[in-house]
């Protein structure tokens, strides 16, 4: 729609935009809003954007299509007075211990009440409290202090397309719950955290965990070590006033070290390590015919969504580890023994802005002994707040360096903040190794920026690539049903949960708008081409480990500690099958000697350790046997009357799915 419209008796050309608001904002009034967000579908409930229009009378600027000719007012004494009065009514069903919330000092409700200068509320008081819901790894919600804004509702569902969220009941009785009526805990979430990122109140926010970092840090028995994930370093900076994009890696290690940390590292070394050890994946794929496409497996939050909902990709997966989990595997393994120092003795703490982070530390995939791998996640969120809280001054304190040797990255490994990123890093390494030279940097323009989707074709070797990159779980979720409908075909996907990758984690400072995110990607891509050596193959330190530690790139070692399996996940916690008496699926694994030295007795475990963390060890009856005489295709694994074949660990979750539908079978 072209035309021009009048605000306020001063005409304003329409240019396009989808509503009034847009018309508004654009000609430099900020109307205030709670559920508009231009990324998200209009809902207009919170009547804070109403505006005056001549012929219509008063009505919503966001649900509004402008038109050639319209004039409006939008500050009369009517409007003001209704704002003002919707601003009172939600604050009068507002638990209103500002004091002791996580959002206190970065509130739209505490501004916008401010802004319509609301000094008193009218009105009552919430009636009584529901308990706050505590269960989720990542997420603490807090149904006191909803506002019914419906923006976590919209973000999960139409941005994630995981639909955890929704509205019950009407009226006053109206609530945001999880699906239902159960906690965040218990339901498929997948804790991206963009409902949190989106909510303008305290009711959901990142579940704090400084204290438990702070303890660390005082306990004279443990080497507290901190890792920097890549997108931290352009974002922190807004926690103290500083634009989206500043790179204050220098100032947060100083930071750290004066919180007490005994080394701070970069994450962006592991993703280096990364991009060695999934490129040796492919390959290995390309030459062995391995499954097809073959996703990136970074991002914990997508990883849960394809344990969720799409469990026959699985087996597509990157094997790799995320770089947080790498690095925690490198830490744990081989840097404490060269420290003289058991991994007990060493407290790894991760900086990321990613809430799924916490959630996938905890997995027990990423124990040994139950000793995990990375012992707490922080996000950008909480560090700074333990900045504050120790009363250091960001912008007055002096840049330092990174430790050595693991504080050492390419600019490769610090991409992987970007949507893109991840690719384009792999892509620099394959097309190197395909045409066997080294070639100049190539910036790969058509995988950036903040396109839902992105596609790129690319010959090496005499081979072409097809790569694909999504940005935003349901985006990731139309192009697996294009690639198992056979519309699509591609090589490599790279799938970030959060709009712009890493940069729009959830863990970040919140952002004001899109370009937030976009001033931090142009902020870490700037880090990038300031580092000397931009491809991770370049990077001396990886060298020194494959030397001293995991022998080359895809070695049994190197697949022992740096890679995993994933399984499905496709049931709600406590909803398990309904079990008859005496009906059990059983589960007998091979421990003969052919089957053990080939690694059986690890895939027993494994299995065990899966069954009791789905709660199904009670309808799974599983027992060590010698021996199917299978031994050629050992490790072995019976379920029910049918053997399993060649039963790596790696297998373990196709091996649930095959359990989990025998037990659907013998109880229909």
């Amino acid at each position: 729609m072209m035309g021009k419209m009048m605000i306020n008796g001063r005409p304003v050309a329409i240019e396009n935009e989808e509503n009034v608001l847009e018309v508004i904002r654009k000609a430099g009034i900020e109307l205030p809003t709670f559920c508009y967000h231009s990324e998200l579908s209009v809902y207009g409930g919170c009547r804070m954007c109403v505006v005056d229009i001549e012929g219509m009378g008063v009505v919503g600027a966001c649900s509004t299509a402008p038109r050639d000719g319209m004039s409006l007012k939008t500050h009369t004494p009517e409007l003001r007075d209704i704002r003002k009065l919707a601003m009172e009514l939600l604050l009068a069903d507002h638990d209103r211990e500002c004091t002791t919330c996580g959002k206190s000092g970065g509130c739209k409700l505490q501004d916008l009440s401010t802004q319509l200068g609301v000094e008193e509320v009218r009105f009552g008081t919430r009636d009584e409290k529901v308990p706050v819901d505590s269960s989720n790894d990542a997420i603490q919600r807090d149904a006191n202090k909803c506002i019914l804004c419906g923006d976590c509702v919209r973000m999960c569902e139409e941005i994630q397309g995981v639909g955890a969220l929704g509205f019950i009941n009407r009226g006053s009785e109206a609530m945001v719950v999880p699906a239902f009526d159960k906690d965040l805990g218990d339901v498929e979430c997948v804790t991206c955290g963009q409902c949190m990122a989106v909510c303008p109140t305290g009711a959901l926010v990142v579940k704090s965990e400084t204290s438990l970092a702070f303890d660390a840090i005082s306990d004279e028995g443990k080497t507290v070590i901190f890792q920097i994930a890549p997108a931290v370093r352009v974002a922190i900076g807004e926690a103290f006033g500083l634009p989206p994009g500043d790179n204050l890696l220098g100032k947060l290690v100083a930071a750290l070290r004066a919180l007490g940390a005994d080394r701070v590292f970069d994450t962006s070394i592991a993703a280096d390590l990364t991009v060695i050890e999934e490129t040796q994946e492919f390959f290995g794929r390309l030459e062995g015919g391995g499954n097809f496409p073959m996703f990136t497996s970074c991002c914990p939050a997508w990883v849960k969504f394809a344990e969720y909902r799409h469990p026959e990709i699985l087996d597509n997966l990157s094997t790799c580890r995320s770089p947080q989990q790498m690095f925690g595997s490198m830490i744990k393994r081989h840097y404490a023994e060269k420290m003289g120092l058991s991994p007990e003795q060493v407290y790894v703490v991760s900086v990321m802005p990613c809430t799924a982070k916490k959630s996938e530390a905890k997995r027990p995939e990423f124990q040994v002994d139950s000793v995990p791998d990375v012992d707490l996640v922080l996000t950008t969120q909480e560090v700074a707040s333990m900045i504050k809280e120790a009363g250091l001054d960001m912008t007055r304190l002096a840049v330092e360096a990174l430790d050595s040797p693991l504080g050492f990255a390419t600019g490769g490994g610090i991409m992987f903040g970007n949507s893109g990123g991840v690719s384009e890093a792999v892509l620099r390494y394959a097309a190197d190794k395909l045409d066997s030279q080294e070639k100049p940097v190539v910036e790969y323009g058509d995988l950036r920026g903040m396109e839902g989707t992105k596609l790129l074709t690319v010959e090496a070797g005499g081979r072409q690539l097809r790569l694909a990159v999504v940005h935003g779980l349901e985006e990731a979720n139309t192009l697996i049903e294009g690639v198992n409908a056979g519309d699509l075909s591609v090589d490599l996907v790279e799938v970030m949960a959060c709009p712009g990758g890493c940069v729009g984690g959830a863990g970040q400072p919140q952002v004001k708008g899109p370009e937030s995110r976009d001033m931090r990607a142009r902020g870490l891509y700037d880090a990038e081409r300031m580092t000397q050596l931009r491809k991770s193959q370049q990077n001396p330190i990886l060298d020194a480990i494959y030397d001293g530690w995991l022998g080359e790139p895809g070695s049994s070692i190197a697949h022992e500690t740096l890679h995993t399996g994933y399984h499905s996940r496709r049931r709600m916690i406590g909803e398990g099958i309904p079990l008859e008496p005496g009906k059990q699926v059983e589960v007998q694994v091979c421990v003969g000697t052919f089957c053990y030295l080939q690694g059986s007795y690890d895939v027993l475990r494994e299995l065990l350790a899966q069954l009791e963390e789905k709660n199904m060890t009670g309808a799974v009856d599983v027992r060590g046997t010698f021996c199917f005489e299978q031994c050629q295709g050992g490790p072995s694994v019976m379920i029910g009357d049918e053997i399993q074949s060649q039963v790596t660990i790696e297998r373990v979750p196709e091996m649930m799915t095959k359990i989990e539908g025998a037990l659907a079978a013998i109880h229909q």
